[in-house]
């Protein structure tokens, strides 16, 4: 197994592309495609949604990307960060690629956390680890992440333990780590979904802020289509491990193609997602 190494990636017409899934398929037991036969990519900047019902292969996708898969779980097909092929990375390059070049948010953040340190010490080793060198910037950039996510006394946060915090504070924290580094990829599953509408609202624009300052590109994996539309540039949908759609978001959404795509629009209450996005700005 070789390492990673720097490539430039390869390019989709003026975009460079990131990452880059062929015909990529997860198995458990030889059994059951959980994925099957996926191909897509995504390009720097470019914002992808990926959607669809419980169990449809979303975030076994997305954890494939990272090498996050239980045991048991036998893949076929190819990944490419960067232009390199994950399956040819040894477990340093890895961990060399995670938290810097690439970072991702968990549906659960709290669940990833150590429950007997505090968070400013596990905030702190996450961005030292990852090349943060300064103990003064490290602990200037938690306070400022900690604002952009409305937790508005986070010397409190930072001192707390990840129970004497509630579930939402929790994500929040992780979501700020995720992004502090300004990664090249975001992976996010699920993110906002134990959120409140306006917090969700704050997480999906720091989102694209950074998306527009740093050009980052983020896959999102969401069960909220309105999300996704007001989010996203292109939108994929899964069913049963399938990638049944995939195109420009405005296409998917006007004119889906596939009938469990106009089934899943049908089924979606019809609330204004993007004015109501706009009235918590």
């Amino acid at each position: 197994m070789g390492g990673f190494t720097a490539a430039p990636g390869e390019q989709r017409g003026n975009a460079l592309e990131i990452l880059s899934i062929d015909n990529y398929s997860v198995s458990y037991d030889g059994i059951k495609n959980a994925v099957d036969a996926v191909t897509l990519s995504v390009a720097q900047g470019e914002i992808l949604s990926i959607v669809g019902e419980s169990g449809s292969g979303k975030s076994t996708l997305l954890h494939g990307v990272l090498g996050l898969l239980p045991r048991g779980a036998s893949t076929r097909g190819g990944m490419k960060l960067f232009g390199n092929e994950i399956a040819r990375m040894d477990d340093r390059a890895r961990r060399a690629l995670c938290g810097s070049r690439v970072s991702m948010i968990f549906q659960d953040t709290g669940r990833y956390m150590n429950p007997i340190a505090r968070i400013g010490a596990q905030y702190d080793e996450y961005l030292r680890i990852h090349g943060m060198k300064d103990v003064g910037q490290r602990r200037d950039l938690q306070r400022r992440m900690l604002l952009k996510l409305h937790l508005t006394d986070p010397e409190r946060v930072l001192r707390s333990y990840p129970f004497e915090l509630s579930g939402g504070m929790r994500q929040r924290v992780g979501i700020a780590m995720a992004m502090s580094l300004n990664p090249r990829l975001l992976l996010a599953d699920e993110p906002t979904s134990a959120l409140d509408v306006t917090v969700q609202a704050q997480v999906i624009r720091q989102m694209m802020e950074l998306r527009e300052s740093t050009g980052t590109a983020i896959v999102l994996v969401t069960h909220n289509i309105g999300v996704a539309a007001y989010l996203s540039d292109r939108i994929g949908v899964m069913q049963h491990g399938k990638l049944v759609e995939l195109g420009r978001t405005r296409d998917v959404i006007e004119h889906p193609c596939h009938e469990y795509t106009r089934g899943l629009l049908d089924a979606v209450v019809e609330i204004d997602d993007e004015r109501l996005i706009a009235s918590h700005g």
